[in-house]
């Protein structure tokens, strides 16, 4: 979820009885609907989906709907509630929004190169070579490869260092594009030159022209779909994690939970990453705010 919207498939707009045009097809949302519909959303997600977020739901799931052959919200929500684990993928995949581009909001990245990577290099001369960062909330790859970019270009002889990028996003089709690390010229238009030409490879398809991350980027990461409300399997301390643009998504109450459960994975004097719209304010006091939506643990 943090992080160019995935593409969805062109649909009419809504009339004003909540109808819309899906190819041939005609839906029609009630209100309760649409409140059992926020319901699963917060249940599998813990997505808070405001009144304000109503047409999107439907534009999206009318998708849904067609492709199973679906006539009904009602009937939708009923198919949901046999558990399919299939359905219940694509019915994410179809809530979740994913924003992102390479080095938004680049201060974080600098912070990455002239704080956290000089931390580690003393670290490293006491003998601990092990550097955790965890992009939660990935989407398309453009945040980790920037990580992994920001790694590279920083770190010296990064091949002796026990170095991982853990890339994580409840949606799958995002996490499929993130492994595939292929882009768009489009999307890498506002990287330098220099970068395009030492960590991009350039090639020809059905679509038009396209560039490929280098193989060194790509092992540094590892990728994983993950529920962001469900048990994290990792093991280990975090020295960084990067959560942009994903608890905004969340009523305080998630927020506190998932913000000590952050707590809890950092190593001591860690850094907590945020998006440019997100506070800790009233939110968690074992962190300190020491830049522009950079936060420290401190307990």
């Amino acid at each position: 979820m943090n992080n160019e919207a995935a593409a969805r498939p062109r649909i009419g707009e809504a009339d004003a009885a909540g109808e819309e045009d899906i190819g041939s097809k005609r839906f029609s949302m009630s209100d309760r609907d649409f409140g059992q519909i926020r319901a699963v959303i917060k249940d599998l997600t813990g997505i808070n989906m405001s009144d304000s977020k109503r047409q999107l739901v439907y534009r999206r799931l009318s998708t849904r709907l067609k492709a199973t052959g679906i006539d009904t919200f009602q009937g939708y929500l009923d198919f949901l509630k046999q558990g399919d684990p299939a359905e219940l993928e694509r019915f994410t995949n179809a809530v979740t929004t994913n924003l992102t581009s390479f080095f938004r909001e680049n201060h974080h990245f600098e912070f990455l190169e002239k704080t956290v990577v000089p931390e580690a290099v003393t670290r490293a001369a006491r003998g601990d070579r092990r550097l955790r960062i965890w992009s939660a909330g990935c989407s398309t790859g453009e945040e980790p490869y920037s990580i992994a970019i920001t790694l590279r270009e920083s770190l010296r002889n990064l091949e002796d260092w026990d170095a991982r990028v853990l890339c994580t996003d409840l949606d799958s089709d995002v996490i499929d594009t993130c492994k595939a690390g292929m882009y768009s010229m489009q999307r890498v238009e506002k990287l330098s030159r220099e970068r395009l030409r030492r960590w991009f490879k350039k090639s020809r398809g059905p679509g038009g022209e396209f560039v490929e991350v280098d193989d060194r980027l790509r092992e540094l990461l590892t990728f994983k779909r993950l529920n962001l409300m469900h048990d994290w399997p990792m093991k280990g301390l975090f020295h960084l994690i990067f959560c942009r643009n994903v608890i905004i998504y969340f009523d305080k109450p998630t927020q506190r939970v998932l913000i000590d459960r952050y707590a809890d994975i950092l190593a001591d004097g860690a850094y907590l990453i945020l998006g440019h719209s997100e506070s800790l304010f009233n939110v968690s006091d074992r962190f300190e705010l020491i830049g522009n939506t950079i936060y420290r643990k401190t307990h």
